[in-house]
């Protein structure tokens, strides 16, 4: 069952990712469809357990409700899990998003209503100037996503992670507070 209501959208709600998710939250590191565009490390259940309880990450579990759905614990059958937002590493450097939605939900809008959400929960939680993200150089749906949401591309890795076969550039980008 996922966990508590954070937040809720026009069509998605944000919950906290309990141990109970893990299994979903896999998915993003066991899913090619998912991984390489990501470039997540293969993770097995407990290290996956390990990651999650360490606290250094803020982690939004993103879901369809039906109108039943309680705030609180709600059943299973009134959510469906589509995806994960976190802000990383906030509490020592500029927070940093990463986001990922299931392979069928893409392109839906989804991605743009949770990572605008998560934007606006990290400048209210974190006195941070900027926000930042990454995506690789041929990840052009999570580029445009960001892009859309005013990022702008502040540098580039050249070469950075072997993905699929070949060396990736990664693209940094940045949206400060004042935008």
């Amino acid at each position: 069952m996922p966990g508590a209501y954070v937040q809720r959208g026009e069509r998605i709600t944000l919950r906290t990712v309990e141990e109970e998710d893990v299994r979903f939250v896999q998915r993003a590191s066991t899913n090619p469809e998912l991984r390489y565009p990501i470039g997540n490390r293969l993770m097995n259940r407990t290290q996956l357990e390990e990651h999650i309880e360490d606290g250094s990450s803020d982690r939004f579990l993103v879901c369809v409700e039906g109108d039943e759905a309680s705030p609180g614990q709600p059943d299973d059958a009134d959510v469906t899990r589509i995806g994960e937002v976190t802000v990383m590493d906030a509490d020592w450097k500029r927070p940093e998003l990463g986001y990922w939605l299931v392979p069928e939900m893409q392109g839906e809008g989804y991605g743009k209503e949770a990572v605008s959400m998560v934007i606006d929960y990290a400048f209210r939680q974190y006195d941070a100037p900027a926000i930042g993200a990454e995506a690789y150089d041929f990840n052009d749906a999570s580029r445009g996503l960001l892009e859309s949401l005013g990022f702008e591309e502040e540098g580039r890795r050249r070469k950075f992670m072997f993905v699929d076969g070949a060396h990736r550039d990664m693209v940094q980008y940045g949206l400060l507070r004042r935008e």
